[in-house]
């Protein structure tokens, strides 16, 4: 193979190429932002009172909505407060989706990636640096994120602080059936490390490390099958490979970063197979991090 160097090409100062051709590239191809699957909602949304929003994007299998913002050159404070701004709007008029803000631009300076970091404690947001480069006739766009989502503590370990059960609320609650398939799942995540151990809440079965809450696995019996919430980034992969091997019944929690799986006691051994292959990549990142 023939090695061709490319030129970086900056799209702030390019004759032809500007921000509106970034729009259109980012609607034909939403891989390019590796969100996983997503669907173009909307393009120059009309925000009332406050402009337009780039580009809207809504996650096809889960309700979770992106309001991108972009800007050529370099970022800064009337990027960030637009780009805030119009989540803020798309939020408030539209509260049953989650809502991440997404800022991107040629040139993300320290200064205001330590400013836009402040930020995502208290409202999701991701930003990407964006590179242009030309290789003869032809030009190719990157997408680095340089800020990813924080996540913003753990309401389950809040919401259940005063509510232990024990096993047996759950039997009644679920099923003795589902309660002994959601036995045999537990034993694939205590078989990771010996310091895990179950807890037993009254909304959720958690784990403990060394007897501190880390619910990096949980656990939701239902009458016929099992909610099994493991928490991972959201990926193209793990989605391709959760519909290609059956689960159709999945959904992602942006807020805590976990993705829902519904398991049964009638899945096979590929599904099962990979979900404990899941179990110990959720574990490596959380333990072994």
């Amino acid at each position: 193979m023939d090695y061709k160097k490319t030129e970086r090409v900056f799209l702030k100062n390019h004759p032809a190429l500007n921000e509106k051709w970034v729009q259109d590239r980012l609607a034909e191809d939403t891989s390019l932002l590796s969100l996983g699957d997503i669907i173009l909602k909307d393009k120059e949304r009309l925000q009332p009172g406050a402009g337009r929003l780039d580009l809207l994007f809504q996650d096809a299998d889960a309700a979770i909505r992106y309001e991108v913002e972009i800007q050529l050159g370099k970022t800064d404070e009337s990027h960030i407060i637009r780009t805030i701004e119009y989540w803020d709007i798309e939020k408030k008029r539209y509260p049953q989706y989650d809502h991440v803000a997404v800022l991107i631009a040629e040139d993300i300076t320290s200064r205001f990636l330590n400013v836009i970091s402040l930020f995502n404690g208290f409202i999701p947001i991701i930003a990407y640096q964006l590179q242009a480069y030309k290789l003869e006739d032809n030009i190719s766009l990157v997408f680095t994120k340089v800020l990813d989502l924080t996540r913003i503590g753990f309401a389950e370990e809040e919401e259940s602080k005063y509510e232990i059960v024990d096993k047996s609320y759950w039997e009644k609650r679920a099923s003795k059936k589902m309660m002994e398939f959601t036995d045999k799942l537990a034993e694939k995540v205590l078989s990771l490390d010996s310091k895990l151990s179950l807890k037993y809440n009254k909304f959720y079965i958690g784990l403990t490390y060394e007897g501190v809450v880390n619910n990096f696995i949980s656990l939701k019996p239902k009458k016929e099958w099992v909610w099994v919430g493991i928490r991972l980034d959201k990926s193209d992969e793990i989605d391709s490979k959760l519909d290609e091997i059956g689960y159709d019944s999945t959904e992602y929690d942006i807020k805590w970063g976990k993705y829902w799986i519904r398991v049964t006691n009638h899945d096979g051994e590929e599904q099962l197979n990979y979900l404990y292959e899941l179990f110990k990549t959720a574990y490596k990142e959380e333990i072994e991090k």
